[in-house]
């Protein structure tokens, strides 16, 4: 799955995700639900204009996102 990401650039390049592209269809990030750290990367769970949930990882060394989860949201609860 290729992944184009959006970001919103303040005081570090690539601070949080504002929207992404993922095989040719696009979302805006709603709501950033949590964020953490590793040694190299940063990894952002996000509620996306489809309401599903997504953990994108920032990689600061390949300057490169990746989509490490997906999960789909039940409609109705």
């Amino acid at each position: 799955m290729r992944i184009q990401v959006n970001s919103y650039s303040g005081f570090k390049l690539n601070e949080r995700p504002i929207r992404f592209v993922l095989d040719e269809h696009s979302y805006e990030v709603k709501e950033v639900l949590d964020q953490w750290h590793s040694p190299e990367s940063t990894y952002f769970k996000v509620r996306a204009s489809d309401n599903n949930l997504y953990i994108l990882r920032y990689s600061s060394a390949k300057d490169a996102w990746t989509l490490e989860s997906y999960r789909r949201v039940a409609q109705g609860l």
